[in-house]
């Protein structure tokens, strides 16, 4: 006798229904596309020097965070993150709805905390000078940081200040892994979302990237951008090849079609596929081909735009520039000359960017003096998101838009 399966239940659409952005060029999704089309960017090459930097724009984090005592616990990323979340939640019109927040899952992409530079320098000095008494580093380390600041390295904290100060309760996932932890956040809550296991949820990342020790870890390997400011086609792999670093938050809800129709919510657009690898990266060519098997395994059409975090950092920029490059003729924009690279947000930042253009019914301009970007002639019905790791990791996400 044949064994008697159920049926296979088609997969849920995934729609883009909230954009929370805070970065270098604003807060919100009409600041971007005003600051977008008007070809701003926002660098600061003084503070950090010679080291550039994409600073966070100025807001009042009073707006998404009311209480001081919680301000004051976190650090600058997760200030940031909860800020950007608090966007997202009122854009898709679900801030404060208790119902709704309790059952939205939540997938953070997160770096691993900041550091107290203070009480570093002063360890370091006095162990430069010979002053250090045996066990002097412990003994300063019980009793120079405070407890609030040890838990800031944690980078499930960021998901539990979003909880606390915005009562998203459902369930609660943090990847690590820079770059690639924003390709398996989005990957994993559209998984969900497809199979019926989620309903709705919260994605995205924070970064600080105004940070001495940060820019000294990446700058050990040769990957921070030093002055002038080049746009990422225009770096090369000259002296001033690698990235700048950005600061920003950026936070999406993806929730289930039939459960956006529920709530008369609105779709900036639809993600449809996320698909990611990890190119072992021993030999010439390995990112290139990665990124071609990813291509075809998304479906886009050939006439797709591009949305890429490439982040200027060699030789990975260049492999995957010969991957576009191979797609002559597709609008290509690189996110990181307007933002800096945001690292662990890079992607999420690819993604609310896209369904943006899509909600608009156009790319943003190009802002490229190599010519590599070019002006889009017809509205994008498709975006592709692509992902490819300074060190490690590629993704790729195509998100259309919904007629």
């Amino acid at each position: 006798m044949a064994e008697s399966r159920p049926p296979q239940l088609a997969p849920h659409e995934a729609w883009i229904t909230g954009i929370g952005l805070a970065t270098s060029l604003g807060e919100g999704p009409e600041a971007h596309w005003q600051a977008l089309q008007a070809g701003t960017i926002n660098v600061d090459e003084t503070t950090f020097k010679p080291y550039v930097v994409h600073p966070l724009a100025p807001v009042s984090f009073d707006a998404q965070i009311p209480k001081k005592g919680d301000q004051r616990q976190m650090e600058a990323w997760q200030r940031i993150g909860t800020y950007a979340a608090g966007l997202a939640l009122a854009s898709a019109g679900i801030k404060g709805n208790t119902d709704i927040l309790a059952r939205t899952d939540m997938i953070v992409a997160a770096g691993g905390g900041e550091r107290d530079l203070t009480v570093d320098s002063g360890i370091l000095n006095t162990e430069m000078q010979g002053n250090a008494a045996p066990g002097f580093l412990n003994e300063r380390l019980m009793s120079d940081l405070r407890p609030t600041l040890f838990l800031a390295q944690l980078s499930n904290l960021l998901a539990g200040n979003i909880a606390i100060v915005h009562g998203v309760t459902g369930s609660s996932r943090t990847f690590m892994g820079e770059e690639a932890a924003g390709f398996d956040a989005a990957r994993v809550a559209l998984a969900r979302i497809a199979s019926g296991q989620s309903d709705i949820a919260l994605i995205g990342a924070a970064h600080n990237g105004e940070r001495k020790d940060l820019l000294m870890l990446y700058e050990f390997g040769h990957f921070a951008l030093k002055a002038p400011f080049r746009p990422v086609w225009a770096r090369g792999g000259d002296s001033h090849g690698g990235f700048a670093l950005g600061s920003g938050g950026v936070f999406l809800v993806v929730e289930s079609k039939e459960h956006a129709e529920a709530r008369g919510a609105k779709p900036f657009a639809r993600l449809s596929t996320v698909v990611a690898d990890h190119a072992r990266r021993k030999s010439g060519g390995e990112v290139t081909a990665t990124l071609e098997r990813l291509w075809d395994r998304l479906g886009a059409r050939k006439d797709a735009a591009i949305i890429t975090g490439a982040t200027g950092a060699e030789p990975a920029t260049a492999e995957e520039k010969a991957f576009l490059a191979a797609h002559a003729g597709t609008p290509v924009r690189a996110t990181a000359t307007r933002f800096g690279h945001l690292v662990e947000a890079q992607f999420p930042l690819g993604l609310a960017l896209a369904a943006l253009s899509l909600s608009r019914g156009e790319l943003f301009a190009p802002s490229d003096p190599t010519g590599f970007e070019v002006a889009s002639p017809t509205a994008p019905s498709q975006i592709v998101v692509v992902g490819t790791g300074h060190w490690r990791g590629e993704g790729m996400a195509l998100v259309e838009a919904v007629r």
